[in-house]
């Protein structure tokens, strides 16, 4: 691009609308020295070319015009996506009060009343056109920083799901689950959000952005075990009575530290002053809360650590509790074999009412194939081994 076309694409382009020769031949002259002018003889062809190419940056209109008026122009103008946004000025014989302020209330940025006074004219035209460029300016500005805000959240949120992750597998990798248990039961509990949130029960408990937040905070569920001595926690066989009461204790202690965390997000929120600041992340925190402290909670009220019983267990820790016990049961541990898959389905249609919400299993037994195929997809050996062995014991569910 050489120099003159880039002048010539910082002129500003004119639209004059009016059906009489003479006033556009006078009006284009007084502009024409300045911007680039051009012309339309009637609404209709005003409309036409408003929105081609070079759109204009400023209209001039007349109100008086056979067919379609200036009034009904800008109507259609404003109801154009492609031309709602190009400043009017109404250039008119019509002098009332009146006029001018129907013409106002359509849309129109200004009103210059005939006969022409140039100086008048552009004097007005500069002062839309700078106005229009200094919105244009600001609507940029906001863009971009919408843009960075938006960046800004992303990259924040990145960092928080790593760290989430993180700390996850590092509570993972001191017990003996296997390596992909985090995936397979978050997309367990996918599965059965997608069906359960179309129902009236579940509906309000499973908007989609709960649902996002089920299914990142379920990592959490075994946070606890990082409480759990080395000896009792690697164990590879059966624990004792008094070995696997303690073991059940991490529920509780991933609770209480989760708690430790939602009150020191109070706290710097408190701090900070900020009404909204750290809202998403106390809400992540207390779901996660939830999850640890009652996914092994059962329906009848004979779980831990608190025996609690029907829907007086969160749905989230509700729902981590049947993918956890289907992926318990048929991966592989230590201590245990797999079971196979009918009879891990078996298990866990007997379990419903007293270890799981009826709704939960009933939603898990329409989605029996999508499971099969999750355990397959991120089997940790590249194919899960259902080994048939006799039914486990509670221990099977650490």
């Amino acid at each position: 691009m050489n120099s003159s076309d880039a002048v010539s694409s910082e002129v500003s382009t004119i639209l004059i609308v009016d059906d009489t020769r003479t006033n556009l031949s006078v009006i284009g002259g007084i502009l024409s020295s300045e911007y680039r002018v051009r012309v339309a003889n009637s609404g209709e062809r005003a409309l036409k070319v408003a929105a081609t190419v070079p759109k204009p940056d400023l209209i001039l209109l007349d109100i008086m015009m056979p067919g379609m008026d200036g009034y009904q122009t800008i109507s259609l103008l404003r109801k154009n996506p492609a031309t709602r946004n190009i400043p009017v000025i109404f250039v008119t014989a019509m002098t009332s009060d009146e006029d001018e302020e129907i013409g106002l209330q359509l849309g129109a940025v200004d009103y210059i009343t005939k006969p022409i006074r140039p100086s008048i004219l552009l004097a007005r035209v500069r002062t839309h056109l700078a106005l229009k460029a200094a919105q244009s300016e600001l609507a940029s500005m906001n863009q971009q920083l919408e843009a960075q805000v938006r960046q800004r959240t992303r990259d924040l949120e990145l960092v928080k799901d790593v760290s989430m992750q993180a700390l996850a597998t590092l509570a993972e990798k001191r017990d003996q689950e296997t390596g992909n248990h985090l995936v397979r039961t978050r997309s367990y509990i996918e599965l059965l959000m997608q069906d359960l949130c179309r129902q009236p029960r579940f509906a309000q408990q499973l908007r989609l952005v709960d649902q996002e937040m089920i299914a990142k905070a379920a990592a959490l569920h075994d946070i606890g075990k990082v409480g759990i001595p080395d000896h009792i926690l690697l164990k590879p066989g059966k624990l004792t009575p008094d070995e696997f009461a303690i073991m059940k204790t991490h529920a509780q202690i991933g609770a209480d530290a989760l708690s430790a965390a939602i009150e020191r997000v109070l706290a710097a929120r408190h701090e900070g002053n900020a009404h909204d600041s750290g809202h998403y992340a106390l809400t992540f925190l207390e779901v996660a809360r939830e999850i640890a402290g009652s996914h092994h909670e059962k329906w009848d009220g004979s779980g831990y650590p608190h025996g609690l019983a029907g829907a007086s267990i969160p749905l989230s820790a509700r729902l981590m509790a049947l993918a956890d016990v289907f992926d318990a049961l048929t991966c592989r541990r230590p201590y245990k074999a797999a079971v196979p898959l009918d009879e891990t389905i078996e298990i866990i249609r007997r379990g419903r009412g007293s270890h799981f919400d009826p709704d939960i299993v009933d939603a898990f037994l329409a989605r029996i194939e999508d499971f099969a195929t999750v355990a397959h997809r991120y089997a940790d050996t590249g194919h899960p081994e259902y080994i048939a062995s006799q039914v486990p014991s509670n221990e099977s569910v650490r």
